[in-house]
Formats: C-alpha cells, sequence, structure tokens
C-alpha cells in the first residue's frame, strides 16, 4: 500500500507540481485524515482492541459482534455530523476572505487558504468512510485477520491513481482544476472502498452489521478510554493543521514539499513499522489482560528490536541518497530540477527523525495494551508545544527546513517522554535492554553509510548523467548496502538473529 502511495504522489507531482494548487490539495486531504486519527484509527483503535480481546474472552464472538454494531453506528452519527459541520465552516472561509486580508495578511497567501478550503469541501466526506473502515480494521486485527486492514489504504490509492491519470493522460480533464476534482473524486470512491472490503472480510467472519445506539457497560468502558486519547489527539490535529496553515503562509511549495518528504520518510515506517505494531499490538494487549506482564516485555522488546533494525539504516540511506532518490521518483512533468534541490534538505531534516517517529508508533502501543491513554495525551500537549514554538521560531530564518526541524524535535521530545513513563510503570519496559542492540544497529549503519556514500560519489564520478543511470545506480548501492548491513548486524551478533537463522533453515529444507 505504501508503494501505491509513492506511486500516486509520483503522478500528483508529475501533474501538478509542487505549486500551489498541489499545496491546497495535501492541505485539504489533511483535515478529513487527521479527523481520521482522531475518531478512527488512533483513540478509537487503542480503546477498542483491548475491549474487544476482553469480549472474546467473556462472551465470545457474539458479544464482541455486538459491540462493534454499537461503535459503527456511534461512529456513523458522529463522524457524519462532523462532515456536515466541516464543510458548512469550509464553505463559509472564503467568504470570510476579506478580514484576513484587512488584518494584514497578503493575498496570496490568502488565495491559498480559499483554495485549501474549496477543495476541503469536496474531500471531507472521505472521513466518514474511513473512520468506519478503522473499527472494522480494528475488529479483524482482533480475531487475527491481518490481511485486510493492511490492504484497506490500497484501494484509496488504486482509486486515485485510476481517475487521475485518466484525467491527465486520458482526456477526461480539459484543465488542472478539471485533473484535481478527477482527483477528489478518487479519493471519496477510494475511501468507499476502505470501509467496504473490511466490513465483507467481517461479515464472511460472523458479523452481521446492524444499527445499534445502546451503550453497554464495554461501549461506555470504550468511551472512558477514549477520552483522553482524543483530547491527545485533537492536540496533535490542531498541531498538523498549524503546521500546514503555516506552511501555506511562506509560498506556493511548502506545504507539497514537507507533505512529499514525508512520504518518503514513512514508507519504511509504513511498510515495516505499522506492519510490526498491526501484529504487537493485539498480542501485548492480550498479554496485558491476561496479567502476563513477563511475555508483555518480551514481545514489546522484540517489536522494539525490529522497528530499530530496520528504520535506523533506512534513515541514513535516505541522508545520503536524498538527491538521486528524489530526482528519480519525482523529477517529471510538472516537477522540475528546482522542486529537487527545495525538497532535499526537507528530506535530509526529517530522515533524521525516523527512527523516533518509528520508535513513537510502538510505544504507544504499550501504554494503550495497559489502558493508560492519559500519558499519551501529555506527550502530545509536549509535543505540540515544542512545534509550534520552534516551528515560529526557525520559519523566518530556514523556512520549510525549519518547520520540518521543529517537527523532528517535537517527535524526539515526545519519544523521550513516552518511553521514560513506560519504564517507570514497568522496568521490564526499560529501554536499556534494547540499548546495546541499538548500539549495534548504529554503529552498522555508520559504516554501511559510509559505503553507500562512497559508491554513489563514485559513480557520480563515472556514468553519464540521466534519470535512468540513476535509477541503476541506486538499485547497486542500495543493494550494496543491504548486504553490508546485514553482515555487520549478524557478526555483531544482535539478539534475535537466531529467529532469522530459523526461518532460513525452514526455507532451505523446504525448497532445497
Amino acid at each position: 500500500s505504501r508503494i501505491l502511495g509513492l506511486g500516486r504522489d509520483m503522478l500528483v507531482t508529475a501533474v501538478f507540481g509542487v505549486e500551489s494548487i498541489a499545496s491546497a490539495f495535501y492541505t485539504a486531504f489533511t483535515l478529513p485524515n487527521l479527523f481520521r486519527r482522531l475518531l478512527g484509527e488512533g483513540a478509537l483503535t487503542a480503546a477498542l482492541v483491548p475491549t474487544l480481546n476482553e469480549e472474546l474472552k467473556e462472551r465470545q464472538r457474539a458479544g464482541a459482534f455486538a459491540l462493534v454494531n454499537q461503535v459503527a453506528s456511534w461512529l456513523f452519527v458522529v463522524s457524519g455530523s462532523i462532515v456536515g459541520v466541516g464543510m458548512a465552516l469550509l464553505w463559509l472561509l472564503p467568504r470570510l476572505a476579506g478580514t484576513a486580508t484587512g488584518w494584514g495578511v497578503d493575498g496570496q497567501t490568502v488565495r491559498r487558504w480559499i483554495d485549501a478550503a474549496d477543495l476541503g469541501v469536496i474531500l471531507f466526506p472521505y472521513l466518514v468512510g474511513v473512520c468506519l473502515a478503522a473499527a472494522f480494521s480494528a475488529a479483524l486485527q482482533t480475531l487475527n485477520r491481518f490481511l485486510e486492514p493492511a490492504l484497506s489504504p490500497i484501494w484509496l490509492n488504486i482509486a486515485m491513481i485510476t481517475l487521475l491519470a485518466g484525467a491527465a493522460y486520458g482526456g477526461w480533464a480539459a484543465t488542472t482544476e478539471g485533473a484535481m476534482l478527477w482527483l477528489c473524486a478518487g479519493a471519496l470512491g477510494g475511501g468507499l472502498l476502505q470501509m467496504l472490503v473490511p466490513a465483507v472480510a467481517l461479515v464472511r467472519q460472523g458479523w452481521r452489521p446492524r444499527f445499534d445506539l445502546s451503550m453497554g457497560g464495554s461501549f461506555r468502558q470504550i468511551m472512558r478510554l477514549m477520552g483522553p486519547t482524543l483530547f491527545g489527539s485533537a492536540i496533535y490535529l490542531i498541531n498538523i493543521s498549524v503546521s500546514r496553515v503555516v506552511g501555506l503562509s511562506l509560498n506556493d511549495s511548502a506545504v507539497a514539499v514537507l507533505n512529499l518528504a514525508t512520504r518518503l520518510m514513512e514508507l519504511p515506517i509504513g511498510v515495516f513499522t505499522v506492519a510490526v505494531s498491526t501484529v504487537v499490538f493485539p498480542l501485548i494487549a492480550r498479554h496485558a489482560a491476561a496479567g502476563d506482564w513477563q511475555q508483555l516485555a518480551v514481545s514489546y522488546r522484540k517489536g522494539m528490536r525490529l522497528i530499530l533494525v530496520i528504520n535506523v539504516p533506512a534513515a541514513v540511506g535516505l541522508m545520503i541518497l536524498a538527491t538521486p532518490i528524489i530526482r528519480v521518483l519525482f523529477e517529471r512533468g510538472a516537477f522540475a530540477a528546482g522542486a529537487t534541490a527545495a525538497m532535499r534538505p526537507v528530506l535530509v531534516a526529517f530522515a533524521f527523525g525516523l527512527p523516533f517517529l518509528s520508535f513513537v508508533n510502538i510505544v504507544l502501543r504499550a501504554f494503550y495494551a495497559q489502558k493508560d491513554t492519559t500519558t499519551p495525551v501529555r506527550a502530545a500537549l509536549l509535543s505540540f508545544g515544542v512545534n509550534l514554538g520552534l516551528s515560529l521560531v526557525l520559519m523566518v530564518p530556514w523556512g520549510t527546513v525549519g518547520l520540518a526541524i521543529a517537527s523532528n524535535c517535537a517527535i524526539v521530545t515526545q519519544a523521550v517522554y513516552l518511553q521514560t513513563h513506560l519504564a517507570r510503570k514497568r522496568k521490564s519496559l526499560a529501554f536499556h535492554h534494547v540499548a546495546r542492540d541499538l548500539a549495534k544497529v548504529i554503529v552498522s549503519a555508520i559504516l554501511m553509510g559510509a559505503v553507500v556514500g562512497a559508491g554513489w560519489w563514485a559513480w557520480g564520478q563515472r556514468a553519464p548523467t540521466g534519470k535512468w543511470v540513476d535509477a541503476l545506480g541506486l538499485a547497486v548501492l542500495i543493494g550494496l548496502g543491504v548486504l553490508v548491513y546485514g553482515g555487520l548486524v549478524w557478526a555483531l551478533k544482535i539478539e534475535g538473529r537466531e529467529d532469522l537463522a530459523a526461518v532460513v533453515d525452514k526455507v532451505r529444507a523446504k525448497f532445497g
């Protein structure tokens, strides 16, 4: 799904570049996506998965499916109401543009805000489908079905790619604005598919949809658990919204560049970190429900170790190969060489924060599994303060790069705060249990980076210029980097390598 998402962004940049209409789209699509995290994937999943595990234990599937119906019914009502209010407010925003101009805001900035508001009116209904999809996916994860939830974003990307490609290259749209409308239609259609696919999979597991606005004990427990997390997610919502508004205030391309750099950084997170977290979260929630803290700690540390093993070298690779990666993936159509130069330092800055963002992704699951949603709220508040304060300070001297640095500092602060308080709750979850392995990972990643950096310099000296040559060089050097890093990690005897050896032995026995 992340690879398709990258393909979608490649198509969007080829058609729209990093001009103001692209920044307006990314800002508009941010709103329903952030409300999705507010109502769906974040707060709801954190509260629903542990509670569904308890229902399965006490009342089997009948009780769990009844709870799913209650949650889905209320989610439909609440998200539908938010969509109605949000669309009305966004429709009013362009009518207030004259007021903003009177406050000293320049006309170009107001124009970007108006474009984002107009697209937001179109895109906001995406929220309803994707929130319901989050509830259905959480239920499937509790039943140990991970394929359909993992495939959910694929339907969104396929719909958006298909309709935008038809508009831009199939003659469906005669103007840039027309192509943008087709892209928005793809987002709405993709949201519908994201809801229907896990719903059908849940029906096959025995669930029968029923509109139910009753509030049983388990439902009220979910509401209590969601309360602090909703507050924390709302802080995150405000945080990102402020960053987007600040980006729109800077220039035409700031939001588009920030979004593309974030997407590249999130590729290893989406491919690996979310996959690990998706499997680990129900597991540690089950251990927490059973009071088996020793096994919870074992599962948590294994998940943490896997995430660090992948994301630390990924961060190093992104920093060293930022320019050729951007050039190969995006430099075509409306995305020119100047956009590559503008995006490179932003990507380097974001890459530095990649391991910390991955770390936060799983440490939050450890709190949610123990039904502690208060500590993550405090961490979100702290992160918001750091991001907002540094954004306002750094945007003037460093522009878009300053916003990326502020975001990184906020993530680092959040990671340190969360892990410190997690260790205070249970010493078996302290970071020092994986610190030795992290040191080995860092040494291996630095040595790998030196080899890859030297290899890219040598390639540039001997090979002719061109995107296909760059693509070939990237393929060779990434392969070399994987071999070097894997060999070093193995030689340094990182914990858990026996698990990998067992997998290799099974494959060899089966096919050899």
